[in-house]
C-alpha cells in the first residue's frame, strides 16, 4: 500500500485499485473515521463498480469494530446516502464511488451529521494522518449492521419538493434517460411510475465493467449515444448521469447538449420567483449569464470555489436557496445543501411544462448573449508556472483579475477562468465572450497556444 496515500483528494478519496485504493486501506479508513468522529450510526452505500461490493463489506466491517452501528443502503446512488444521512438522523455516510473514473478507479465520499462533507479543509485529511500514524484504535464494543431500503421514501420526498401535486400534473413529455450503466435508472423506474412522462432507457443495466464506456457525459466524447436516442425516439428531452448520478446533463429535442452553465441561471430565475432576494452560489468559471439571471429575478448570485465539498460548505454559510457549478452539479437548500442529480431534471421538467416551451427556447437567449468554448482540459508538466505565464501574458489589458478558484480574467468583452483539476492532473480552460462567438473563439485559440508550451 502507498504510503503517500495519494487518493486523498480535495474533496473525496478517489484512485486506481489497487494501486492506490485497496481493501486494507479501506478498512483503515473505516477505523480512522470511526476513532476521528464517534459516529454512533454511519449509512453506507456502493456503486455498481467491480471492486464496490468488497470495498463495502470491507469498510462495515471496519465500521463496527471501531464501535459504529451501520445502515447498508446497498447499491444505490450518493444522493441516496445524503438523504439518509440527513433524513435518518445518522451522524456520518459514506458513499464507495468513483462516480466517472476509469474502471479500475473507486472511491470514498464522506459526510457527517446532516450529510456535511468531509474536504481537505474540514477534516478529511485528519483521518489521513490517523492512518499514516497508526492510530487505528478497536472500540470495546462492537457495532453491528443492518439492511435498509430507503428508495421510496427518497422518491416521494423528491416528488414532495414539486409541490403538492408531487408531479401528476406534468406534460406527458417523452424523455430519453441515459443512465450510462450506472445507478440511476433503478431510481429513475422508480420515479417513472408516479410522473406522466415517457421514460426511454438507454443503458440502463448497472454494470461496473461499463459496456458501452465510462459514464462521463461531460466529455464529448460520451454524448452521442443519447443525442442520437433523442433523435431517433423523437424524444423532448434528452437526460444522462454519471456513475453514481449525482450530476445530470441534458439534451435539447433536436439532440444537442446543453452546457450545465446555462441551465444555472434559469433553475435560479425560476425557484427565486417564489423567494426573491436569496441567495445563489456559483462557481468561477463560467459567471456573466448567471449573474445577470439572478440579478434580474432578485437574487444575489455568491462566487464559490468549484468542488462539491466546497460548494456545499458555501451554501450553507450563505443559507442559499440554490447553487450550481458547470460540471452538472446542482445543490438545493431543501435536499440539505446537497446536490442532486434527480431534483435538477424533475424541477427543468416542471419548468418545461409549466412553460409549455422546449428546452432549446428556455436556454436559447443565454447562449445566444454568452457564448462558450465548453471546458477544454489540457495536460501540462507544470501547472502552476503556466498559470503564471498566462496571467503575465493577459495582464495588462485585463479588467479585474481574481483567484477564488485558480485564474479569473475580465478582458470587457470576453472572460475566462483557468484552473488545475482537484482530481486529475489536469489544466482546465473556459471562455466566454458577450454576445461574440468568433471572439469567444479567437482568444480561446491565442490561450491554448500559450498553454501548448507547458504540455507534457
Amino acid at each position: 500500500m502507498t504510503r503517500e496515500l495519494s487518493c486523498f483528494k480535495a474533496y473525496d478519496i478517489r484512485g486506481r485499485v489497487p494501486a492506490e485504493l485497496n481493501l486494507e486501506l479501506v478498512r483503515q479508513v473505516g477505523l480512522a473515521f470511526a476513532a476521528e468522529y464517534a459516529p454512533r450510526s454511519v449509512c453506507l452505500g456502493r456503486d455498481m463498480r467491480l471492486s464496490s461490493r468488497d470495498f463495502a463489506l470491507v469498510l462495515a466491517n471496519a465500521l463496527e469494530d471501531g464501535g459504529v452501528n451501520v445502515t447498508d443502503l446497498g447499491l444505490c446512488g450518493t444522493e441516496e446516502v445524503y438523504y439518509a444521512t440527513f433524513s435518518q438522523g445518522h451522524d456520518g455516510g459514506i458513499m464507495i464511488t468513483a462516480s466517472h473514473n476509469p474502471a479500475d478507479w473507486n472511491g470514498l465520499k464522506l459526510v457527517r451529521e446532516g450529510a456535511r462533507p468531509l474536504n481537505s479543509d474540514n477534516g478529511l485529511f485528519a483521518i489521513r494522518d490517523r492512518i499514516l500514524a497508526g492510530n487505528l484504535p478497536i472500540a470495546q464494543k462492537r457495532g453491528h449492521t443492518v439492511r435498509q431500503d430507503l428508495r421510496d421514501e427518497y422518491c416521494r420526498f423528491l416528488l414532495s419538493l414539486l409541490g403538492k401535486e408531487g408531479g401528476q400534473n406534468l406534460a406527458p413529455l417523452r424523455i430519453v434517460a441515459n443512465a450510462g450503466n450506472g445507478c440511476a435508472w433503478p431510481v429513475l423506474e422508480k420515479l417513472g411510475a408516479f410522473l406522466p412522462c415517457v421514460l426511454i432507457p438507454l443503458h440502463p443495466t448497472p454494470d461496473g465493467s461499463f459496456p458501452n464506456g465510462v459514464p462521463n457525459p461531460l466529455l464529448p466524447e460520451k454524448r452521442a449515444d443519447t443525442s442520437a436516442a433523442v433523435l431517433k425516439h423523437r424524444a423532448d428531452l434528452g437526460l444522462a448521469w454519471d456513475g453514481d448520478f449525482d450530476r445530470c446533463f441534458f439534451f435539447d429535442e433536436q439532440g444537442d447538449f446543453i452546457e450545465s452553465y446555462y441551465l444555472i441561471g434559469l433553475l435560479a430565475k425560476n425557484l427565486l420567483a417564489a423567494q426573491p432576494g436569496a441567495r445563489i452560489i456559483h462557481d468561477s468559471r463560467l459567471i456573466w449569464n448567471t449573474r445577470e439571471l439572478v440579478l434580474e429575478a432578485g437574487g444575489i448570485p455568491v462566487e464559490s470555489k468549484t468542488g462539491h465539498a466546497f460548494m456545499k460548505e458555501r451554501m450553507r454559510r450563505e443559507v442559499a436557496l440554490y447553487g450550481g457549478e458547470m460540471s452538472g452539479h446542482h445543490y438545493f437548500r431543501d435536499f440539505s445543501h446537497c446536490d442532486s442529480g434527480m431534483l435538477v431534471w424533475l424541477l427543468l421538467y416542471k419548468l418545461m411544462s409549466e412553460s409549455g416551451r422546449k428546452l432549446s427556447e428556455l436556454v436559447g437567449e443565454g447562449m445566444r448573449r454568452y457564448p462558450v468554448s465548453g471546458e477544454i482540459n489540457r495536460r501540462v508538466a507544470d501547472a502552476a508556472a503556466c498559470t503564471e505565464h498566462i496571467r503575465r501574458r493577459y495582464e495588462k489589458a485585463a479588467r479585474s483579475v481574481t483567484w477564488v478558484d485558480g485564474l479569473s480574467m475580465d478582458m470587457g468583452q470576453w472572460r475566462f477562468n483557468l484552473r488545475s483539476s482537484n482530481t486529475e492532473p489536469l489544466l482546465r480552460l473556459n471562455v466566454e465572450s458577450r454576445g461574440d462567438a468568433g471572439l469567444m473563439q479567437e482568444k480561446c485559440a491565442g490561450i491554448l497556444r500559450q498553454i501548448a508550451q507547458f504540455t507534457d
